[in-house]
């Protein structure tokens, strides 16, 4: 093993090891084990036989990797994570179909977080310290407490240029007659200000389609009485455009165009955001009493919906630029 640097006091019995990884003092790493390229294992970490570790993955002190746990690529799991090996443990009782766990690449997990198995953690998570996950989490999100709730989504850093050009958090202007549109720096995604009245028998918002709304809508859908403030939404569309309008209460709503992503609060029945094809789209933290209004520009096909995310970076990556 060239280039991997074992410590004297700890023992590794595979020889499936990436260069430039280093496992630390009192380690255990089991012969079936598979661990990639400049990896960190550090003191007292664990790995059975049926694990796979990527490249360039961190793991910290007091962690134990069961068989069928898998970690992609650039993952950092932090002290005394615990990923449980079986959902229903009894004492000399093995089960029956081993359960596999999948952290996606480039998910941070905080230290003492509990992962239960037969999980999936999608592409750049990240886990809070002392979170207890029972549901798989999608990518990108940012999940706390116990159970594991999600409070919000990673959001790139941009340049200080790029952060002059756009509003940060959620964006509100001033209501008035006149529309106005706001780019938000994920593909061409917008949020309209619409138009507002405010009279004493009632107030008015109004937009014209191919006019304020971007397209002329074929179908229309509402979210309402959502039950608990989980996702909706996670998905992208191959040539449908959609327009967003949350008529009452509130929801969020991340996109994603794999390069950039950005947060919006819906909050009001005049403001509405414009989501193109191919980008993606999640809804969650509905207020109890959220409606969300949704124009789409084709009628409803399931074979026009991407829904794994991972399939949404790949052709996203290979179209035309």
């Amino acid at each position: 093993m060239n280039d991997v640097f074992v410590h004297a006091s700890a023992v590794c019995e595979t020889k499936d090891i990436g260069p430039g990884t280093r496992i630390w003092a009192f380690a255990h790493v089991l012969a079936g084990a598979r661990i990639g390229s400049n990896c960190n294992i550090s003191d007292g970490v664990f790995i059975e036989n049926d694990v796979v570790v990527g490249d360039r993955v961190t793991v910290k002190c007091g962690v134990q990797l069961w068989d069928g746990v898998g970690l992609e690529d650039d993952v950092f799991v932090g002290p005394n994570v615990t990923f449980a090996s079986d959902a229903l443990p009894r004492n000399k009782t093995r089960p029956t179909a081993r359960l596999r766990t999948t952290i996606r690449r480039g998910v941070s997990i905080g230290a003492n977080a509990t992962i239960m198995p037969g999980i999936e953690v999608g592409s750049g998570a990240m886990i809070g310290a002392g979170a207890v996950v029972i549901n798989t989490v999608p990518p990108n999100a940012i999940v706390a407490g116990n159970p594991a709730r999600i409070s919000g989504y990673v959001q790139e850093v941009r340049t200080a240029d790029e952060a002059e050009c756009l509003p940060s958090g959620p964006v509100v202007q001033a209501r008035g007659l006149s529309p106005s549109v706001t780019a938000l720096g994920v593909g061409g995604s917008t949020l309209h200000q619409m138009r507002f009245v405010e009279d004493m028998r009632g107030n008015l918002s109004v937009g014209e389609y191919q006019r304020d709304i971007p397209f002329t809508p074929k179908r229309y859908f509402l979210v309402f009485d959502v039950p608990t403030p989980e996702l909706r939404g996670e998905h992208a569309h191959r040539i449908c455009h959609q327009f967003l309008v949350c008529v009452r209460g509130s929801c969020r709503v991340l996109l994603d165009d794999t390069t950039h992503r950005r947060e919006i609060t819906l909050d009001r029945p005049d403001l509405g955001l414009y989501i193109p094809p191919m980008i993606w789209g999640t809804q969650h933290n509905y207020s109890p009493d959220a409606m969300l209004l949704v124009f789409a520009s084709e009628y409803y096909d399931p074979d026009e919906y991407i829904r794994d995310h991972d399939e949404f970076c790949a052709l996203t990556a290979s179209r035309p630029v």
